[in-house]
């Protein structure tokens, strides 16, 4: 597995938690990983105080405390499981991003106990919203509100091709779910996350990578301690179309495929439900 971080562009906020990765000649077992938690500068640590550490995953627990967030809230632990590609990432995220990971699964603990206390047999807008971002979410920031609005509005030919010099200067996207950093792996048109939009000055963009996750952890834990939050509030981002992060984007032609840099006329309900089902 060594090098894997190395692969694309879009693994680039992992390599800090990964570094290590490369001097392996095995999987980073679960130990492994609680080494590198305990290693990190500061502890990473849930809502409710408890220092996080990965545990093998348990057998399906009906009890609402053994579920997989509730228990991570409760007690710190994260259910993983070995050599899995989707529990790696997740682990590298939690090492990245701990602010963010933890008011995300404080989001989840919360809106699981109000559909517990109300018999609710649906998830909720708030969870679904977690849903979303934990999986598929991605960060863009940009200085422009231009570019911002052209993303918003689904002109992506405009925005990463008629735009393309003005969003390498002034544009980045920075991955969040795990979900999707296991299909960069692989990856594929119809690549799609679910976007939560920062404006920043152009300062943002003379720091070194990790001052500038270090901040954006900080917007993300305020951004998801809105009691609020839905899956309006994001915005679907076709990744693939970033300069640089397909091979095949250095062609005009390629923003023409509509089946993947679609136009705004879908509901976003649609989207919503589709990219749920594709968890």
């Amino acid at each position: 597995m060594s090098g894997f971080l190395q692969t694309s562009p879009m693994f680039e906020p992992l390599h800090e938690a990964g570094k290590s990765f490369e001097q392996l000649d095995h999987w980073p077992e679960i130990e492994y990983l609680n080494r590198l938690t305990a290693n990190s500068i500061g502890a990473i640590a849930t809502k409710s105080g408890k220092q996080i550490r990965f545990v093998p995953q348990a057998k399906g627990a009906c009890e609402f405390l053994q579920q997989y967030e509730p228990r991570i809230y409760l007690t710190g632990e994260i259910q993983s499981r070995s050599r899995n590609w989707h529990d790696l990432f997740n682990a590298l995220v939690w090492l990245t991003y701990p602010r963010a990971k933890a008011a995300l699964n404080q989001l989840h603990y919360h809106a699981l106990w109000q559909e517990r206390e109300r018999d609710q047999k649906v998830r909720s807008p708030v969870r679904n919203a977690a849903t979303l971002i934990d999986e598929s979410g991605v960060i863009v920031v940009s200085s422009s509100d231009y570019l911002l609005d052209l993303l918003k509005n689904f002109e992506w030919k405009a925005l990463f091709w008629q735009q393309r010099a003005s969003v390498i200067e002034q544009m980045k996207f920075f991955l969040f779910g795990h979900g999707l950093y296991e299909k960069a792996l692989c990856p594929y048109p119809g690549m799609t996350g679910k976007g939560m939009l920062f404006q920043v000055n152009a300062n943002f963009f003379k720091q070194n990578v990790n001052n500038q996750i270090a901040m954006i952890d900080i917007w993300l834990d305020n951004f998801l301690s809105r009691n609020c939050l839905t899956s309006a509030d994001l915005a679907p981002v076709p990744v693939l179309g970033y300069p640089g992060w397909s091979p095949d984007n250095t062609d005009s032609s390629y923003y023409d495929n509509q089946s993947y840099f679609r136009p705004r006329k879908m509901k976003e309900e649609s989207r919503v439900n589709i990219l749920l089902e594709n968890l």
